[in-house]
């Protein structure tokens, strides 16, 4: 007995760690592969409350994983890129996304006698395994790990149920877990082991083998499938917890959604017992609704449990919004962001899906660019005009630049250690160079702002032809940003090669300030101080350009021909 017991608990504990395994293997490469759809469909949700659910359900569907789409919105909530609203409504969708392993692990479990379902899909994990071994191409490694993490799924659902076959036969085992039929201590369960194990796929693929075995009855499986919806909470309250209000708002959201839906179907079933007089409970309803297929009964109702919370839900969704609100207010004593550096973009949850995280960086950069080239603008708006009003801008502005260039490089570092196609892992090395270059053309801002002081502290000024000459400079640097920016978003070979020609007329016209203005000094227009700071302006304006340009070759293998 003892012997017996021990073994089905480690086939157990075999079985969920290769459903893990398969899980996690299944939702990266999946990522990979569906990165592009991805990013294209998480932009597109603020159009509709309902496209949002939609999204958040195909997202999780494609990724195999609600607490990835979860911790993702969270993160996108963190950098206020995403609204409350908006993000309810995708942890709606992730929650009927989610119901889809266990459809799959249901499907799985037909056939008996001869080759079932469970042992046929289990042999794509030899298969996908050899696809992603002897592949040649990015592609199709993906894919053979999808299709190994795939197999590799049911390999650990047979485990389960051989497990549960062994605790079935045990008759010491099935009185324990008959007591257990209260439903709250059911849901708490439940919810406990989802904590733990910290996915919900694996705590209803559980109790649906146990009810396929006749470990447990139907009902009991409903609850703790209840429960583990509770549990699945714990990832995005994890998440919320180190990241800022709107984070933790959006975490308590998820957590009062599935409580609100738990909440809902357990006084249903209170409802329909006492008014049928124990005749009637969601375990019969849900056997009556699909005759002689257990697999699919907990399945089903994992589905129409998630679906109907959200029809229920979607109605209140500005309530449960104000609510969060209310229960973490703002903290009015606090600094506001704006006035620290901080990321615009990314957040320390999206590390959890690095393809999303890589389009993030990419944003973060481009925003980092724009803060360096508005000191350039600063600055030559400072010395121009010996305006010093907007010193307290600048100051801000390098003090993010500053923020960016370590921050920013240690969290690609970090990035770059996930896993993700080769093409991600090379723009990731290239921009920590392209940090870098921004990062240098803020201090030759700061470099013109400093000749100005010097200028105001001697009483001099550029001449009239000198600021002219300053303007036509400024005109092309801006040229060549936003030509390179072009090229290094959109992949652009046209605004690439145009950015090069702006740069060319950048050292042509950095050559001509310095022939005019020996010929102002040999006319007496101008001061030797005066020259000094003007060929200095010219010089660190052609070293921006230069700075730019690097930005543009971080990328120049992307760039579409």
């Amino acid at each position: 007995m003892i012997s017996t017991l021990l073994i089905a608990v480690l086939t157990l504990m075999a079985g969920i760690g290769i459903f893990l395994v398969a899980c996690q293997m299944m939702s990266t490469n999946l990522e990979t592969a569906s990165s592009d759809r991805l990013k294209a469909m998480f932009s597109k949700a603020a159009h509709s409350r309902w496209l949002g659910v939609g999204i958040g359900a195909l997202g999780t569907a494609a990724i195999q994983s609600s607490g990835a789409t979860t911790v993702m919105v969270i993160g996108f909530v963190n950098v206020g890129i995403m609204s409350l609203t908006q993000a309810a409504t995708i942890i709606y969708g992730a929650n009927i996304g989610t119901t889809i392993t266990a459809q799959i692990v249901a499907l799985g479990m037909f056939g008996s006698g001869g080759i079932s379902t469970t042992t046929l899909f289990a042999s794509l994990a030899g298969i996908g395994a050899f696809m992603a071994l002897f592949a040649k191409t990015d592609k199709f490694k993906t894919i053979g790990g999808i299709i190994t993490g795939f197999g590799m799924l049911f390999v650990g659902l047979s485990m389960m149920s051989s497990a549960m076959g062994d605790f079935a036969a045990m008759e010491e085992v099935k009185f324990f877990l008959a007591k257990i039929s209260n439903p709250v201590l059911l849901v708490l369960l439940g919810t406990v082991i989802t904590a733990i194990i910290q996915s919900s796929s694996v705590t209803t693929s559980i109790a649906l083998t146990m009810v396929v075995a006749g470990l447990i009855n139907l009902e009991q499986g409903i609850y703790l499938t209840l429960g583990s919806n509770i549990g699945s909470c714990v990832v995005a309250i994890i998440a919320g917890m180190t990241s800022g209000i709107n984070a933790k708002r959006t975490s308590l959201i998820h957590l009062l959604f599935n409580c609100s839906g738990v909440v809902v179907f357990m006084l249903l079933a209170m409802i329909m017992n006492v008014t049928t007089g124990n005749s009637l409970n969601l375990g019969v309803l849900f056997e009556n609704m699909f005759p002689s297929a257990p697999q699919l009964q907990l399945a089903m109702f994992h589905t129409v449990f998630n679906v109907c919370t959200v029809l229920i839900m979607m109605p209140l969704t500005n309530i449960l919004v104000k609510v969060v609100c209310k229960m973490i207010p703002d903290k009015t004593a606090d600094i506001p962001q704006s006035a620290q550096p901080h990321y615009f973009f990314l957040d320390e949850n999206m590390l959890r899906t690095p393809i999303i995280a890589v389009r993030q960086t990419k944003l973060e950069i481009e925003n980092m660019a724009s803060v360096a080239l508005r000191n350039y603008d600063i600055s030559l708006q400072t010395i121009c005009e010996m305006d010093f009003s907007k010193m307290e801008e600048f100051k801000q502005n390098e003090d993010q630049l500053n923020f960016l260039n370590h921050s920013l490089v240690s969290y690609i570092i970090r990035l770059n250690e996930k896993s993700m196609t080769e093409e991600d892992h090379r723009y990731l090395t290239g921009a920590i160079r392209t940090i870098s270059d921004l990062e240098r053309i803020g201090d030759y801002a700061e470099n013109i702002t400093e000749y100005a002081a010097l200028m105001e502290d001697n009483k001099v000024r550029f001449s009239k032809d000198a600021i002219e000459e300053i303007e036509q400079m400024r005109e092309l640097i801006f040229s060549v940003y936003q030509n390179i920016m072009k090229a290094y978003m959109d992949a652009d070979a046209e605004a690439y090669n145009q950015a090069h020609i702006y740069e060319d007329q950048v050292d042509d016209l950095c050559e001509k300030m310095s022939a005019n203005h020996i010929e102002r000094m040999t006319k007496g227009l101008c001061t030797p101080l005066v020259g000094a700071q003007f060929l200095e302006l010219a010089s660190n304006s052609e070293r921006i350009s230069d700075h730019l340009i690097n930005v543009g070759k971080t990328v120049k293998g992307a760039i579409k021909k």
